[in-house]
């Protein structure tokens, strides 16, 4: 007798070991462009591809959404339980530039379209018809359909930031400062929610900017990581092995149990 499950299993190896195997010549690219990318201090950066680690600084007040901390940058998701884990029902980041600074300058960098490597501040699971008003709130104002719909079974809320003093790696395209969009009068430094206390060491910053990083047209990869180097490289080389072993692994397993089942001709449902 011929099992649905196994049905499913088969046909998800014939599709996911494909997707494996082709992924992980990505992966190995993205590693092999690390380890061929030089680490250039700010102020003496090249214009194009380009690697930097520095201090993280807010040019912005932005605020987490759930814990409602001041970062330069944060991420949330929202996941629905159901019987084989959790399924991510949402996502959401903020898109605000952050200073990126070494001892010898500063970067402006735009995050938008970048990898993340971000580790976990918060994680917390509610029952969806009792959420914390944080949540509900949340919810109420971002969440799409599929979203609300989930609330009738348990979520994951997970929120993770960078916040000013942190640490980070980045490799993404640099450019001049002139296609920067630069805050250097009182007006727009208002606008952008750092009038005040701090105004000041905006501005000073702004003007000491030596270029922007973001994601180029040309070359699409761009990462920001919390962890070294060293540590990404490690990372990103495991899961290049095990998508480049086990996406071919799961193809002959799945191909092996239709041909199987149709030798010996029987239908699959």
């Amino acid at each position: 007798m011929i099992r649905p499950e196994g049905v499913v299993w088969a046909t998800a190896g014939l599709v996911a070991g494909p997707w494996a195997f082709w992924h992980g010549f990505r992966t190995l690219r993205t590693r092999r462009l690390i380890a061929d990318t030089p680490t250039a201090r700010i102020r003496s950066m090249a214009m194009g591809l380009v690697e930097i680690n520095g201090a993280v600084e807010p040019r912005s007040t932005v605020a987490a959404p759930f814990s409602g901390k001041t970062c330069a940058y944060w991420e949330v998701d929202i996941a629905v339980q159901e019987r084989r884990g959790w399924r991510i029902v949402h996502r959401n980041q903020s898109g605000s530039p952050f200073y990126l600074s070494d001892e010898t300058g500063v970067a402006l960098v735009y995050p938008h379209g970048a990898d993340c490597k971000i580790h976990y501040g918060s994680e917390e699971r509610c029952a969806g018809l009792m959420l914390p008003p944080c949540y509900a709130d949340y919810m109420e104002e971002h969440a799409s359909l599929v979203g609300r719909l989930a609330r009738l079974g348990t979520l994951r809320f997970r929120e993770r930031m960078l916040e000013t003093g942190q640490r980070v790696y980045v490799l993404g395209t640099a450019m001049p400062r002139s296609q920067a969009h630069a805050v250097t009068d009182v007006d727009a430094l208002q606008a952008t929610g750092t009038d005040g206390p701090t105004a000041s060491r905006r501005s000073t910053l702004d003007h000491q900017v030596a270029g922007v990083v973001r994601q180029g047209e040309n070359e699409r990869t761009f990462i920001i990581s919390q962890d070294s180097e060293k540590g990404l490289m490690l990372s990103l080389g495991a899961r290049a092995l095990f998508q480049l072993v086990g996406g071919p692994a799961m193809t002959v397993a799945g191909l092996g149990y239709w041909l199987m089942t149709l030798s010996s001709g029987r239908r699959p449902w």
